[in-house]
């Protein structure tokens, strides 16, 4: 019988920061479009944890702990997912961390933090799933930006940068592969309730009021509003999607005022 266009059975997904947040949304939404999936993180208890929460949604999932700002770690990670569940057909490239200050205060090494974090562990992993995809003659790599990628904000710019980046080389990975039949897409997530925003919330006074009022949707969003998307850029439906950069922001950057 012929799959649906939504149907992952057979499917084998990493998701970097998969072990909470959006990345955890995302996984949950791919296991139960039937994809095996690899939750990498640098937080063993919470990989576990995360883990068990996809089996008990009746997916299958292991834990592989571990750092992707690091290149040799990438690629075990890769190699590893291979030995563990067989292939590699989908990569989420979602890890990621922020740092909030005014640009002066900055020091460079947590500039180099975000960057690390945010865009360059996303190339890292994307190159080293590349060889596993090009032989399997398929593959599915998305990448997450942020509203910050449209936006500018006082408090953020090394992260602005960064996911303003990961849109930039996610269209340039999907026109490098487009010939290996791998499609390359960003998704470009609101104001998500997840532990980073949840500080942000702290830091910045009046930010949760805002967001509502500015979004049509009138609420924040919850990572399960991510699994969709996940879902659509992971499967056949998607097979003719390449370079897009998809928001998933209750209507935020469409609002005028």
């Amino acid at each position: 019988m012929a799959k649906g266009p939504f149907d992952l059975a057979g499917k084998v997904a990493i998701v970097t920061g998969g072990n909470g947040g959006i990345g955890l949304g995302m996984a949950e939404g791919l296991a139960r479009a039937g994809a095996a999936v690899a939750v990498g993180g640098r937080n063993a208890a919470k990989n576990k944890a995360a883990v068990e929460r996809l089996a008990n949604a009746g997916g299958k999932a292991v834990a592989i702990e571990a750092d992707v700002t690091d290149e040799a770690q990438c690629k075990r990670l890769v190699a590893e997912t291979v030995k563990r569940l067989g292939r590699v057909d989908i990569l989420v490239n979602n890890a990621g961390t922020n740092i909030r200050k005014r640009p002066e205060e900055y020091a460079f090494a947590e500039w180099q933090e975000v960057m690390r974090t945010n865009l360059d562990s996303a190339f890292l992993m994307s190159q080293a799933v590349y060889p596993h995809m090009k032989q399997a003659g398929r593959g599915k790599i998305v990448c997450i930006g942020s509203m910050t990628t449209i936006f500018g904000a006082p408090f953020v710019a090394p992260y602005s940068a960064s996911k303003g980046g990961i849109v930039q080389m996610a269209r340039s990975l999907a026109t490098a592969w487009a010939k290996d039949n791998i499609q390359v897409n960003s998704v470009l997530p609101g104001f998500i309730d997840t532990d980073l925003t949840r500080q942000a919330r702290k830091d910045i006074p009046g930010i949760g009021d805002r967001v509502v009022a500015r979004t049509p949707a009138g609420r924040w969003g919850v990572p399960e509003d991510l699994a969709g998307v996940a879902v659509f850029l992971a499967a056949p439906a998607s097979d003719f999607v390449t370079g897009a950069a998809i928001p998933v922001d209750g209507g935020f950057s469409v609002q005028m005022l």
